[in-house]
């Protein structure tokens, strides 16, 4: 039996170990399968290779507890070790045989699917083991069989034994604070979230299936009474994993029942099905496979819930791919593969590296080429889809600069008469009719059918297209447009009186003089709040409103965008909101306002017109409303 003291370069590892190395101490039991998972792939690209001649099986990975024993087991029937490999990948700490294999074998196997490169993986059950022992294998004829033990301290045993079985069982003595990892259940739950997708079978315990040799028979007594027999159950490995996932294989073996079956193994609890899914897979300049999801997204959505989900060689990760996946996909779900990608490191090395960069470049180009091809293959469903996807597409138009610039060939701007055109269609449709005195091309908006009705329609009148601009970024996404497309701009709808919208050359002339204007205009402002409301007195068409109540569009916009996160002026947000109110000199009432002889009627009528201009933006409101009802009424009497 030898004895000897694990070779380490810092003192005191294993309590830094056991405190430090991980954040999560779950995380042991994924770190022992990876390993387990890399010896049983050594094999078989070994027995690919030739260099192993006899049948290896169908290997798989066991893993046991047992309650009263305080032990997990894992054994796996891979390549093993020897005496002298334990030595050396066990005893050194942070000498990664994973590493060593790759490094070997590179020229000979294209993609080994080995997980692990830190060799500090088998380490982390000291975060919940007082000590554990190592039986172990070799596939090389003639190695003996080992047993290694190490109770936490730098020292360790290694003798020969009696094992037979080619392979590795690590067996982990449970410390009093992690009995909890005792528990099925909790068992379970890990393997389920950690490798439910591995490349190897793992079995944990057994289960009843119906046999499916046996059908039952319909049987009938002796009254003609029928009755059938009871199904037959066969007790069967229970297999927690499925080791080809979708994302494994290629799209042309994928049908699309496929994806969404996928879709729903890996979110059990979603019960609505995902708009369309992009297949991601790539070799260089980095591996990445995967599936990303378009959820149908609804006021319920809980970004916090069933995110995407990352994993290195089938290994999960993390489903916080802040870093990897561009902001503004964080919505999507699905699953990214990549060995790349490092298992354990912080969010800041995941940003600054340089692998990562540019895997979130090539996400955000793979999404933009498929919303191209949906695009362009067909238009009516993806219009029909453009409500659920609109926020994360404006989003990305906002956050990354060549998704903006493919988004031209896709990006859709509806109006809120449902038609759905692209920037350059609206252009060509609107630029005679919307173009102003200044050759600014002018796009009408409203944000709310509802309350802007009366402007919406006044706009229609015209001749105007008017968009549906409605999503919560619309501020800062028209901001964005107007910032690269050449003399655009973009207005709301009730901005301003509809003549002054799109400014022409000719002015509508008005019945009232200046000195009249003069005169009428501190009368109405006598009668209305003036530290919300600023009169402005316009020449418009006679049939158009008296009074028409605006919102410059500079005030709200940057008050919108500084409500929803930055862009605005500072403080802003804070300002009330601030309104034009809009006096058509041409219409009749404003001509009998201003000669109206006793001031009451006079009082009488401007808070009238003021009320029902207020009515028609929804800002009459409790007792003012009360009051301009009871009003109403006494006037018609």
């Amino acid at each position: 039996m030898a004895t000897g003291n694990i070779n380490i370069t810092a003192e005191n590892i294993f309590p830094i170990i056991k405190k430090f190395l991980y954040s999560d101490h779950e995380i042991f039991l994924r770190e022992l399968i990876s390993n387990a998972t890399d010896a049983t792939l050594k094999l078989k690209h070994l027995s690919t290779l030739g260099e192993i001649k006899e049948d290896i099986g169908n290997p798989i990975i066991e893993v046991i507890v047992d309650k009263d024993k305080k032990e997990i087991r894992i054994i796996d029937q891979g390549i093993g070790m020897t005496g002298e490999e334990v030595k050396k990948y066990i005893n050194q700490i942070a000498f990664s045989g994973a590493e060593e294999f790759v490094e070997k074998y590179k020229d000979k196997v294209e993609d080994s699917g080995i997980i692990g490169h830190f060799g500090l993986g088998f380490y982390s059950s000291f975060m919940v083991a007082n000590s554990v022992e190592i039986f172990t294998k070799s596939f090389k004829k003639n190695s003996k069989a080992v047993r290694w033990e190490c109770d936490g301290s730098p020292k360790y045993t290694l003798e020969e034994t009696d094992r037979t079985e080619r392979g590795t069982e690590i067996v982990l003595h449970i410390d009093d604070d992690s009995t909890e990892f005792l528990e099925e259940s909790k068992i379970t739950e890990l393997l389920n979230k950690y490798n439910k997708f591995m490349p190897i079978p793992i079995k944990f315990g057994t289960k009843e299936i119906p046999d499916s040799k046996h059908k039952p028979k319909t049987i009938k007594d002796k009254d003609g009474k029928e009755t059938t027999e009871e199904q037959k159950m066969v007790t069967v490995d229970n297999i927690v994993n499925n080791p080809n996932p979708a994302w494994t294989k290629l799209p042309t073996d994928l049908k699309e029942e496929d994806y969404k079956n996928f879709y729903r193994e890996l979110y059990p609890m979603q019960f609505e099905e995902p708009l369309f899914h992009i297949h991601l897979n790539v070799d260089y300049p980095f591996n990445l496979t995967g599936i990303l999801y378009f959820p149908k997204l609804n006021k319920n959505l809980d970004p916090t819930k069933d995110r995407i989900q990352l994993y290195q060689n089938q290994v999960f990760v993390t489903d916080n791919v802040e870093g990897i996946v561009p902001d503004f996909l964080q919505m999507l779900r699905g699953v990214i593969d990549s060995p790349d990608i490092p298992l354990n490191v912080s969010r800041s090395y995941l940003q600054a590296d340089g692998a990562v960069k540019k895997i979130a470049s090539y996400i955000t180009r793979k999404v933009a080429d498929k919303l191209v091809s949906l695009f362009k293959n067909d238009r009516e469903g993806f219009e029909a889809k453009w409500d659920d996807i609109k926020v994360i597409i404006e989003y990305g138009m906002l956050s990354e600069e060549k998704f903006f610039e493919k988004s031209d060939k896709f990006a859709l701007y509806p109006t809120v008469d449902k038609k759905y055109y692209t920037f350059s269609e609206l252009e060509d449709k609107i630029k005679a009719n919307q173009t102003d005195k200044d050759d600014n091309l002018i796009i009408l908006y409203a944000s709310d059918v509802k309350s802007q009705h009366s402007y919406i329609e006044a706009a229609k009148e015209k001749g105007y297209e008017v968009l549906l601009l409605d999503s919560p970024i619309v501020s800062h996404f028209i901001q964005k447009l107007e910032g690269s497309k050449e003399k655009v701009q973009f207005v709301r709808v009730d901005g301003d009186h509809i003549e002054n919208l799109i400014k022409k050359d000719e002015d509508v002339i008005s019945k009232l003089s200046d000195e009249e204007k003069e005169t009428l205009k501190p009368i109405i402002e006598e009668s209305i709040p003036k530290e919300t409301y600023t009169v402005q007195l316009e020449a418009m068409d006679s049939n158009a409103n008296p009074f028409i109540i605006t919102q410059p569009e500079f005030m709200r916009r940057m008050k919108e965008m500084q409500a929803t996160g930055g862009g605005g002026m500072m403080g802003m947000g804070n300002f009330p909101d601030m309104y034009n109110l809009v006096v058509n000199t041409n219409n009749e009432l404003v001509g009998q306002i201003l000669n109206t002889k006793t001031k009451k009627k006079q009082e009488r009528l401007i808070k009238q017109a003021f009320d029902l201009a207020k009515l028609s933006q929804n800002l009459l409101h409790g007792e003012e409303l009360t009051s301009f009802i009871k009003r109403s009424f006494e006037m018609i009497k």
